[in-house]
């Protein structure tokens, strides 16, 4: 986009900037997401995660940006007198008016894409499918909110002939928002499903909030044989519905459907054109089938003709959306992303690089060849040059012929290989140390071999974990808390052993109040990861006092003599105010004061000021047991006499106050406070099973793959002691994953069963230290590398802690630290 600031101030009734002549380029609602200072508008964004007010001096100062779109001019507006401020009632709203603009001034067709799944897959199918006959633009990876679906819009140029973008909805009455901007010619809706459904009365009223995308589209694409979508959609676009069960009045008409060798063949009648034909997709699963065919109706309508579309169908890839974070080798980090290579998609993995740079890291690229998505490619590569230099990277590594023929277009300094093979016999690993490392290729030519080559850990146990899964829990519990309740968020024990840094960085980005550890030693990890935000620490000791103050952790105070022992060493460091948590025991009997000892710690904390008391708090000991509720409420009281009387002791202060676990912000809303503490419930694993936190989405899943494939007769026995003992001829799989993996060995003996291909598979004789065997009989073509999943989606982490007698936590826990964790964006 190219637009003057008197223009955009026009367009979004905005008034007369001070400085109607500069030039807007870019528009930007992150501060931590700044490219091009000169040409940016940013749109100060209030949310519940943040307030986007609160960056507009750094912005002006540090960043060169001097465009601002607010609802309030800044107090200190005087300190930047070089900046225009465009004051409006909605920046969200002024944002969505210009995109609107924006699109309607554009000669492009628009496609606009909503349901429950398959909408970036159906996006990025399309792109491949239509894009050798238009100029295409699509939403970046999955930008279909209400600040993503109007940053897609502002991507269309003068040459766009085509915009792709997805529409996604959390809460009633937000899809007729976006619909007014998109403005689409046709709508496509993939299907519905119950998940992320909270903000609805039930899946119909989240049904029919989606389809009124579709409310003055010219055509509406979507599956005939879904009675819940084909009633939702609104009167006035023409239905091209499409069916593998002759529903009648559906324009597309599946015929047959062969599957083999890892291909489906589909055969379809297109009924407006009377036209028939095929073509095979290298995918054989359900959802997948069902995108292609969504995708082939979307071609159809276009007018594309049989040949072209079995020409293209068999060319299509997986689309993997997961951005992979993992440990690296010699102290490296190391960030994988396969989405695609196109311009915006590494504008996207740069900035999420950018959140996790540590003072401890140079900073490398190394990049496959870039989709230049029909613009000139002299351009695109200058334009992924300047983003280099902008985001200061230390090193750029090219891999492939384009940008290798082109390495001169990039930053001095940079080195470029034709090929992977090429690059894998000029490095080793060793030449690459302390370094954080994005790995950013095309699913053409993915650049698998050099992240496999940089991996810390090459097993083939994995735990993953799903940061969206992380923010999704997070924006659960914060949706059930008032706008100004914080969040405060336990990460202690490795972060329930999922690993703090990760998790830490994804919370600290969304805007939680604190973070929580157990012991210091987790706080210093942190602060050396990186993360800025206030930590808690629970569990603090007086030997813990110096790195307590030298990483500016805020400590637990749950006895008279380690207060006053952390009094004594602020003291000597000269430190005033320094933030404490005053620990009440108001029924746990773990930690705490009690009300009748807590006239003390007053009289202790006001005869001085080298510390203050920022927070009371307490823990509830059974919120998860309605049998308890008397005794919880009971626990409600005596908390607050307790800050009562902390509070009266120290008028004008304000002193935080916080009681609630995950089950009470669902269990006891009336009860949140100042914060809520979210602890289990962050990982996606239910307390309470009456329907309230059914929309939790575990985080982790643990998984290897199998090593051995081998049959024994009835009456081989398998394992130590011969106590495994086969009751028929069957066949055994042996996996790489034992009890120093942190597989309990009570999970023996058919005790527990595995996963392989969607089959549940006991497990065989004893836990080894490094292995164990499952039984794989009658699941046909079972082969070593096949992928074995311990807990995750088809073996919930909850069955293995019954089977244990045990709490999920404990399972979390002890997955050992030799297993790789990997970190996933979806």
């Amino acid at each position: 986009m190219d637009y003057s600031i008197s223009e955009i101030a026009r367009i979004i009734n905005a008034g007369s900037p001070a400085f109607p002549d500069h030039r807007i380029t870019s528009l930007l609602t992150d501060s931590r997401s700044l490219l091009d200072p000169s040409g940016t508008l940013f749109f100060a964004l209030r949310t519940p995660s943040g307030d986007g007010n609160n960056y507009i001096a750094s912005l002006y100062a540090h960043g060169g940006v001097r465009d601002f779109v607010v609802d309030t001019i800044p107090a200190d507006a005087s300190s930047m007198p070089q900046a225009n401020f465009l004051k409006v009632p909605s920046v969200i709203d002024a944002l969505q008016k210009l995109a609107a603009s924006h699109r309607a001034k554009s000669g492009a067709r628009v496609i606009a894409i909503t349901g429950s799944r398959g909408k970036t897959t159906v996006k990025e199918w399309l792109y491949r499918l239509i894009s050798p006959d238009l100029r295409v633009v699509r939403s970046p990876r999955s930008y279909n909110s209400q600040t993503g679906v109007p940053l897609s819009l502002c991507a269309i140029d003068s040459g766009t002939e085509m915009a792709i973008i997805e529409a996604g909805i959390s809460l009633p009455g937000e899809m007729d928002r976006l619909e007014s901007v998109i403005s689409p010619e046709i709508g496509i809706f993939t299907n519905i499903g119950a998940a992320h459904s909270h903000g609805f009365s039930d899946i119909a009223q989240k049904c029919r909030e989606k389809a009124s995308l579709m409310r003055r589209c010219r055509y509406a694409v979507y599956c005939a044989d879904n009675r819940l979508i084909s009633d939702s959609l609104p009167q006035g676009p023409d239905r091209v519905g499409w069916t593998r069960l002759d529903t009648p009045g559906a324009a597309l008409r599946i015929v047959r459907v062969s599957k083999a060798d890892g291909s489906s063949t589909i055969d379809y009648h297109w009924v407006p054109g009377a036209l028939s034909g095929q073509f095979t997709i290298p995918f054989t699963s359900e959802r997948d089938i069902e995108n292609a065919v969504t995708s082939l109706a979307v071609m159809l309508l276009l007018g594309t003709d049989p040949a072209t579309i079995a020409d293209r169908m068999p060319l299509l890839r997986p689309v993997r959306t997961r951005l992979d974070v993992a440990d690296g080798v010699n102290d490296c980090q190391m960030i994988h992303d396969t989405f695609s290579s196109g311009i915006a998609s590494l504008s996207l993995s740069l900035d999420f690089m950018s959140r996790r740079v540590t003072p401890d890291h140079t900073l490398t690229v190394i990049l496959g060849d870039i989709d230049t998505e029909g613009l000139p490619a002299a351009d695109v590569y200058a334009r992924a040059a300047a983003m280099l230099r902008l985001r200061h990277i230390d090193r750029i590594i090219g891999i492939g012929p384009e940008i290798n023929s082109r390495s001169s277009s990039l930053p001095a300094g940079s080195v470029t290989y034709p090929s992977v093979e090429e690059f894998l016999g000029s490095v080793t690993p060793d030449d690459f140390r302390s370094e954080l490392i994005l790995i950013k290729g095309s699913q053409d030519e993915p650049l698998g071999n050099v992240a496999r080559l940089l991996e810390k850990r090459r097993n083939g146990t994995v735990l993953e974990i799903n940061l969206d899964a992380v923010v999704d829990n997070f924006n659960f519990f914060r949706s059930r808390v008032r706008p100004d309740t914080g969040m405060v968020c336990m990460i202690k024990a490795s972060g329930y052993g999922a690993g703090s840094h990760e998790l830490a960085k994804t919370l600290q980005s969304q805007g939680a109040s604190y973070l929580a550890v157990a012991v210091h030693d987790e706080g210093v990890d942190l602060r050396q990861a990186g993360i800025t935000m206030p930590i808690i620490v629970l569990n603090p000791a007086v030997d813990d006092l110096n790195a307590i103050f030298d990483s500016h952790l805020e400590p637990e105070i749950y006895s008279v003599d380690f207060l006053r022992s952390l009094i004594a060493e602020a003291r000597r460091r000269g430190i005033k105010d320094y933030p404490v948590h005053i620990k009440i025991d108001s029924g746990m009997h773990r930690l705490g004061f009690r009300l009748d000892t807590l006239p003390e710690v007053i009289e202790v904390l006001r005869s001085q000021d080298c510390v203050s008391p920022s927070s009371i708090f307490s823990h509830l000991c059974a919120a998860d047991d309605p049998s308890e509720d008397e005794y919880t409420l009971r626990q409600f009281d005596y908390f607050e006499r307790c800050c009562v009387m902390l509070r009266s002791a120290f008028p004008g202060r304000r002193i935080l106050s916080h009681i609630l676990n995950s089950t009470g912000i669902t269990r006891f809303p009336g009860q949140q406070r100042d914060m809520v503490r979210l602890g289990i419930g962050l990982y996606g694993i239910r307390t309470m099973h009456d329907g309230s936190q059914d929309e939790l989405r575990p985080i982790s899943s643990l998984s290897t793959s199998v090593i051995s494939v081998k049959h024994w007769e009835a009456g081989t026995t398998i394992g130590y002691n011969r106590r495994g003992i086969l009751s028929r001829d069957s066949v055994i799989a042996t996996v790489p994953v034992g009890y120093a993996d942190g597989i309990n060995r009570h999970l023996g003996y058919g005790n527990a069963s595995f996963c392989v291909r969607g089959v549940l598979c006991p497990t065989v004789g004893s836990i080894c230290m490094d292995s164990c065997m499952i039984d794989v009989t009658g699941i046909p073509g079972v082969q070593p590398g096949d992928r074995v999943e311990i807990f995750g989606d088809s073996v919930p982490v909850e069955a293995i802690a019954d089977t244990l007698g045990t709490i999920p936590y404990e399972v979390l826990t002890s997955i050992s630290q030799r297993v790789k964790r990997v970190y996933y964006r979806e």
